[in-house]
Order: structure tokens, then sequence, then C-alpha cells
């Protein structure tokens, strides 16, 4: 018996344990692979065009890395593609995965009081049909002060360091200064679970 419910398979094309999880919970079943990009190297203005490039340019090296396997074999099963990007946006400036604690704890100390935004993409690409889509939304996150000694905390416990932005809204240290979310959290996490789903079916 087939476990996989679904009468298509999907690939994840992220290392995001969040990404992971909310897809997870969504019910589909998946696997993982990650895209070797440097991330660095491709650059725009508008943080909605970057997330999407950014995704665009992991689907790819995705693709890329699929050819090199499958080469042999014609798949005959529909296979979804979903590549994701997310970047924190703070006062107009695109922030992405801290450099250092220092930046880490500026990071932090810059949203305390005050408001940041995230900006994701998802895209999907169904393999067997060439079909591509993706769109990005936009949430804002608004905050209490922060207490210096969490800071230091996330700091010290550093997953802060492995996320957009230093930004990271779920983690009991900082919940309870999160004073307003306009959006879903799992936006924020990394994989809007409503946009997700909508792309998935388009892509069917």
């Amino acid at each position: 018996m087939e476990a996989n419910t679904s009468p298509f398979k999907i690939i994840l094309g992220s290392s995001s344990i969040a990404r992971r999880t909310i897809l997870a919970e969504m019910g589909y079943e998946f696997t993982i692979m990650t895209a070797d990009i440097d991330e660095k190297c491709i650059r725009k203005d508008k943080p909605e065009d970057l997330v999407m490039a950014l995704a665009e340019a992991k689907a790819d090296a995705i693709i890329s890395k699929l050819q090199i396997i499958n080469h042999q074999e014609k798949d005959v099963e529909q296979t979804i593609l979903i590549a994701a990007d997310t970047v924190v946006v703070y006062e107009g400036v695109v922030r992405e995965k801290p450099s250092s604690k220092e930046e880490a704890r500026q990071y932090l100390k810059d949203y305390s009081g005050s408001h940041a935004a995230t900006v994701g993409s998802v895209l999907v690409t169904n393999l067997k049909t060439g079909f591509r889509k993706g769109e990005w939304d936009r949430v804002e996150i608004y905050f209490h002060e922060i207490p210096d000694e969490i800071i230091e905390k996330l700091i010290e416990e550093g997953i802060v360091l492995n996320v957009a932005g230093g930004l990271i809204i779920e983690h009991p240290l900082i919940l309870p200064f999160v004073k307003q979310v306009v959006g879903t959290t799992d936006s924020v996490m990394g994989l809007p679970k409503a946009l997700t789903d909508k792309l998935l079916r388009e892509a069917l």
C-alpha cells in the first residue's frame, strides 16, 4: 500500500525546520532537497522582488540537481517543487540572517518597542507540466519593549542567528513581547499556509 495520500509528490526546497513543520501541519507528505546557492549574489531594491528572485534561484538550482539524478528515468508521477524565501524589513531596509551575535543583538534592540515586517515568497513548479507560479506575502509585527536580559538569552541560545533579521516571534522567550501581528504567524515563520495551498491547487 502506498502511504502517500496525495496523487502527486511534493519536494520542499528548503532546510528550514519551521517550513518543514508548517508543511507537515498542512497534512502533506514530502521529501526535502536544498539549493546550494549564494544568496548574497542576488540583489534587488524591493524586498518583494528579492524574495521572488531568491525562490526562483533556489527552484532552478534544485531542478538542475534533479535533472542530473533523473536523466535516465522519465518521471511519470506529478511532482511539485515548493521553494520559498523570507526577509525582514525594518525602516525600509532588508535584513537577512545576522552575520554575527553583535548584529543579531542590534536587530533585536531595534525591534524593541518598535515594529518590523516580514516579506515571504512561495514558488511552486510542476516538474511534469512545467507550470510555475509564485506570489509574496507581507506581515507587520509590532513589539512591546524587549528587556535586555531576554535579548541576551536569545543571543546565547543562538537560534536568532539562523533566521532572517534575527526575528523569531513563535519563540517562548519573545512571544510575550509581541504586541500585534498583522497577517499570519506561519508566514513570518517562512511558509504562509493559505498561499501555499492556493498555489499547489493551481499547479495541479
